[in-house]
């Protein structure tokens, strides 16, 4: 992803800027107190720095920053977590600061918090400054720079750590409430005990309420199918023969009146449904299941059922899954007061967790020696002539997602000088150095698109600052490259050249930036050389340093 467009209104002297950046390395030039790091304060406020009522160019009621980004792939995957909108190709980022320090910012229009942009700048810019070595300060930054550079897959780790760690929290939860599961697991086995003198089955109690139910009305039921089946078959009152009768007289008389034709067939019809009624009575009267000692049997395990319902106070239906419950966490309980297989476990973790961290900690220690192989190279041709780079990985005894591993940055910046801590002892400028040695080593697997330096070229001159620019001209193949420098000799090697430059309006003093062409280069080189912008012969001197680069 790369900064494609940068627009400030009213921001310290800035009243209107609105410049679009291209590929490749770009350097910021101008005059002492024109405001050559305007931009990068920018950028740093748009990428969640703290700001105050200071920014605000004097005068105004609120200051305006805006960044967009083209194409960002690599911060997709983040603006979906968080709830952002990404449909558009380009990405854009808003901040409004007022006059009272108060602050806003969106992200693609939505409104967003100064940590969220912290968080979404990790995948756009990595600024290396006197006052700003952003990432490559930060221990973790360290491991994960190590980790990219020399292809360390860290997926693995993180799944046996995860693992490890739940392994030691079942064992401790264990160890912490074995008393406890020790109650709770003869309280279950004594229920369990009295549930299996009823042995409840699952759906049991609808069918048993059912057969209850029926053999409770037995005699009931026997009268009233007596009584139906003396109703329709008695021989001489019965609704069978008075049916036959009916329809056979009707029938006999049908020649004579058509209409009752119908009617006769009618009869006939109920006829024959009253002895298919008559024969399913004597069927179930045959057949019915009405045994008092088995509605006894019934009634004793219905009263058992209910009696053990209430007493756990639950649902008669829902007594069976109840029980299964119970026998689940019992199961749940005796394998985690298992110490012994809880421990067994642990340790297979820790095993495993610390063979990968070891073979890990093997191809960590091949990618250091690597890259301070090659720091160290750049530093020579950088003004620390002597000087030595090294990292340093030391084993820690407490496990961590990523190992068994620490990292830090050891800097030597001058001959015999001894290796310590960089943040320690690089000055601004030496440490601007370092990380663009750093930068230019990985420039392979940088998880950004765009690099800013600011001022790495302090306290530096003449061939080293020549090797400066070419390095980061040669950054600039692979990454979009800003900086902001005060000497010629990197200035020639950008691809393009902005100068910031300043002017007084009434009683104000403003700053402008302009994109310049192939002849204001040349000027601005010459006035940087230290001479007349119009002496042909420093004009002539500029021209010949920026002819190899353009």
């Amino acid at each position: 992803m790369s900064l494609h467009r940068l627009s400030l209104k009213d921001f310290v002297i800035v009243d209107t800027v609105d410049i679009e950046l291209g590929q490749g390395f770009t350097v910021l030039t101008g005059e002492t107190g024109a405001g050559k790091s305007i931009l990068i304060d920018a950028l740093q406020l748009l990428l969640g720095q703290r700001a105050d009522a200071g920014v605000v160019r004097q005068g105004c009621t609120r200051c305006e920053l805006s960044a967009e980004f083209d194409s960002p792939p690599s911060a997709q995957n983040w603006l979906e977590e968080n709830g952002y909108a990404h449909d558009e190709p380009g990405l854009l980022l808003r901040r409004q600061i007022d006059a009272q320090g108060k602050s806003r910012a969106w992200i693609n229009g939505q409104s967003a918090t100064l940590a969220q942009l912290r968080e979404l700048a990790d995948y756009l810019i990595d600024i290396h400054g006197q006052h700003a070595w952003q990432t490559l300060a930060q221990p973790a930054s360290q491991l994960r720079l190590i980790d990219e550079y020399g292809s360390v897959s860290r997926g693995h780790l993180l799944e046996a750590f995860e693992t490890l760690k739940t392994c030691e929290q079942r064992l401790e939860q264990a160890q912490q409430s074995q008393e406890q599961a020790l109650q709770r697991t003869d309280q279950l086995k004594w229920q369990l005990s009295e549930a299996d003198k009823l042995a409840p089955q699952p759906h049991e109690w609808d069918e048993l309420n059912a057969l209850h139910t029926r053999l409770a009305h037995a005699q009931d039921l026997t009268a009233a199918a007596e009584a139906a089946a003396q109703a329709l078959d008695n021989d001489h009152a019965g609704a069978l023969q008075q049916l036959h009768q009916a329809s056979m007289g009707l029938n006999h008389h049908s020649s004579i009146d058509e209409r009752l034709a119908p009617i006769a067939t009618m009869l006939q019809e109920s006829w024959a449904l009253a002895q298919e009624a008559s024969r399913s009575l004597s069927q179930w009267m045959r057949h019915a299941d009405l045994d008092p000692e088995q509605f006894a049997q019934i009634d004793a395990r219905v009263s058992a059922w209910i009696s053990m319902s209430k007493r756990w106070r639950v649902a008669p239906a829902d007594l069976p899954s109840t029980v299964q419950n119970w026998r689940d966490e019992l199961k749940s309980l005796q394998q985690s007061q298992d110490l012994d297989a809880l421990q067994k476990d642990q340790q297979q973790a820790q095993q495993a967790f610390e063979q990968l961290a070891l073979k890990t900690r093997l191809q960590r220690q091949h990618a250091a020696s690597k890259l301070s192989e090659q720091v160290t190279q750049y530093m020579q041709t950088l003004g620390m002539k002597g000087g030595r780079f090294q990292i340093d990985l030391k084993s820690i005894e407490h496990a961590t997602p990523f190992g068994l591993d620490a990292c830090e940055f050891c800097v030597a910046a001058h001959p015999g000088a001894e290796l310590r801590p960089v943040h320690k002892v690089a000055s601004g400028g030496e440490l601007s150095r370092i990380a663009l040695a750093i930068a230019v080593s990985t420039s392979q697997i940088q998880n950004v698109d765009t690099l800013v330096f600011d001022e790495v070229d302090s306290g530096i001159g003449g061939r080293v600052a020549q090797t400066v620019g070419e390095l980061m001209r040669e950054l600039g193949q692979r990454h979009q490259v800003l900086a902001v420098t005060h000497l010629a000799q990197v200035a020639v090697c950008a691809h393009t050249h902005i100068q910031v430059s300043k002017h007084v309006e009434g009683k104000q003093t403003l700053s402008r930036l302009t994109e310049l062409t192939a002849d204001t280069r040349a000027q601005e080189i010459s006035r940087m050389l230290g001479g007349s912008d119009t002496s042909a012969a420093s004009l002539a001197h500029a021209k010949e340093m920026l002819h190899p680069y353009v």
